[in-house]
């Protein structure tokens, strides 16, 4: 139904980073906060877009912050990283949803909490580190994926799905031999991530553990926060409750933690 030739297609069509994103991000690296601003000004697709994500009230500002090299200055080298590696996913984005029923307004707030949670585990792991923390952008890239792959053929998708009862990683897997998880390791290949991030990524789809614990440890982490995010009122009205099927027994060692940690009761 999916193959692997229409998958290739698909991943050859996102777009490389642009020169504006590849210079802001090389700065940031190089933790040029104020260079980095002065590039990400002319780009105002970017300056609208984080002043739009710092200004939410989950980073609790009083008054409005505009200003990109402001804005820099109080995410800091690693938060300003990972907020622009989320525009640079909002740039995938469809026109229309048809799979799963999001707009932009909510696929935007599926970003911002998923970066303001998974740094709020960072910072509880005693991890500080850019490329990790910037890991977590490429989850909401996976919802794209299964739109984009999914919507030409949304009848079979469906049919399959409520007659097997499968989540949408497990249907891809089964047509094609290739999952998600895997698309966003290319994603993440092709932008020139760090080697660190398709293994997180890998490691939180809860099928393909890494020998590496360190890895798994952050891998459970954030399947924890993919399940947890994806089971609030916004998103399962979005339908995305059936995304990835829930590997309980792969995280069942720091569960505890987590539903301490995000106060779940």
């Amino acid at each position: 139904m999916i193959t692997k030739n229409e998958i290739n297609n698909f991943i050859e069509k996102i777009p490389p980073v642009p020169e504006k994103l590849k210079k802001t991000l090389s700065l940031l690296n190089s933790g040029e906060l104020t260079h980095a601003a002065k590039v990400a000004e002319s780009d105002l697709a970017l300056k609208s877009y984080l002043r739009d994500i710092v200004n939410k009230p989950i980073y609790g500002f009083k008054n409005e912050v505009s200003a990109i090299s402001q804005i820099f200055g109080i995410l800091g080298v690693s938060l300003s990283q990972q907020t622009v590696y989320n525009y640079m996913i909002t740039l995938l984005n469809p026109d229309k949803w048809f799979l799963f029923k999001l707009d932009s307004k909510t696929f935007f707030e599926l970003q911002v909490q998923l970066s303001k949670k998974w740094e709020t585990i960072l910072k509880h792991l005693n991890i500080n580190d850019k490329d990790i923390n910037g890991a977590i952008t490429l989850l909401p890239s996976s919802i794209i994926i299964a739109e984009a792959l999914f919507c030409q053929k949304i009848d079979e998708v469906t049919l399959l799905k409520n007659t097997k009862s499968l989540d949408y990683n497990t249907i891809l897997t089964r047509l094609c031999g290739i999952g998600l998880f895997d698309i966003c390791e290319q994603i993440a290949k092709k932008w020139n991530m760090d080697e660190v991030v398709p293994q997180i990524i890998q490691s939180a789809s809860g099928l393909k553990p890494s020998e590496d614990e360190n890895i798994n440890k952050l891998g459970k982490w954030m399947h924890l926060l993919l399940f947890y995010e994806l089971s609030q009122p916004q998103f399962l009205k979005a339908q995305l409750n059936d995304f990835v099927d829930f590997q309980i027994e792969y995280v069942n060692d720091i569960y505890s933690e987590f539903a301490s940690l995000m106060e779940i009761k």
